[in-house]
């Protein structure tokens, strides 16, 4: 029998679609779903599952920013068989991309084990919503915001992408919270630091939910839940996407800060309680 049910993974999906590329903690919101559900957040199979509809989210974003990723990649072919190619902007940021993905993966593969294990616990959720928080309150506090996506370095793509680790050590703490909290404190404007969080994501994402497949199939979890998590992630994810561009254009991260202190507060409550177990 499959670990979770198609019904579950129409609930798990639009729960990914909408919190992946928000700075609240999808793995987080994944979690507290899952418990709420009675599934067992640290089954392997269920582990597989969520990091596999994530690549529902990441296709959104593929979709979405097909123009941007289509020059950024022809500029970036273009350069390797043409020397004057190479001074620009997009044939550079692709290789940064790729650099600021390498710290991820590594620590990934390295700290599997506890990643899958102890802290999966939705205590370890609960305290990285509130701590991420003040982090995300803190950046865009700092943050100068004086600076757009033309002005990004390689050094900010490094520093950046190594903020993903946060999340995926911790999570609760957020992959976009981290990265977007991390290019404010870089002082890049607050669109310029979402879209770059959206870039440096698709590599990273998107290895995680195919190195995932074989677990979550593997393991009890069957094609149909995986299929209909994953394109309901997609749709939603769009839609989330387009919304929080506009939305951080003329806001600023505020609203996020709150909603992530009132979630980690009521989950701390709920696990406190015995209402939802670890």
């Amino acid at each position: 029998m499959s670990a979770i049910s198609v019904g579950q993974a129409v609930v798990l999906g639009v729960v990914e679609g909408v919190t992946e590329f928000l700075p609240v903690s999808s793995t987080g919101h994944l979690k507290i779903a899952e418990g709420l559900m009675d599934i067992p957040v640290d089954d392997k199979s269920v582990v597989g599952f969520s990091a596999v509809i994530q690549v529902g989210a990441i296709a959104a974003v593929l979709v979405y920013f097909f123009k941007d990723i289509k020059r950024i990649v022809s500029a970036w072919f273009r350069g390797l068989g043409n020397r004057e190619e190479r001074y620009h902007h997009d044939y550079k940021f692709a290789w940064w991309v790729i650099a600021a993905t390498v710290p991820i993966v590594a620590v990934g593969l390295a700290a599997k084990p506890l990643i899958d294990g102890p802290l999966a616990s939705l205590w370890v959720v609960a305290g990285s919503l509130i701590v991420g928080s003040g982090v995300m309150w803190a950046a865009d506090q700092m943050g100068r915001h004086k600076r757009g996506e033309d002005d990004t370095s390689f050094k900010d793509a490094m520093w950046v992408g190594c903020s993903q680790i946060l999340a995926l050590l911790f999570p609760g703490f957020s992959r976009s919270g981290a990265t977007m909290s991390t290019a404010l404190i870089l002082d890049l404007d607050r669109v310029a630091a979402t879209r770059l969080s959206f870039f440096l994501g698709i590599p990273a994402l998107t290895g995680a939910g195919v190195y995932e497949l074989k677990d979550a199939l593997g393991a009890g979890v069957s094609a149909a839940p995986l299929a209909v998590g994953t394109i309901v992630s997609f749709v939603v994810a769009y839609a989330s996407i387009a919304w929080l561009l506009k939305f951080v254009a003329k806001h600023s991260f505020n609203a996020f800060v709150i909603y992530r202190i009132v979630i980690g507060v009521t989950l701390l409550g709920l696990l406190g309680t015995g209402t939802l177990s670890s």
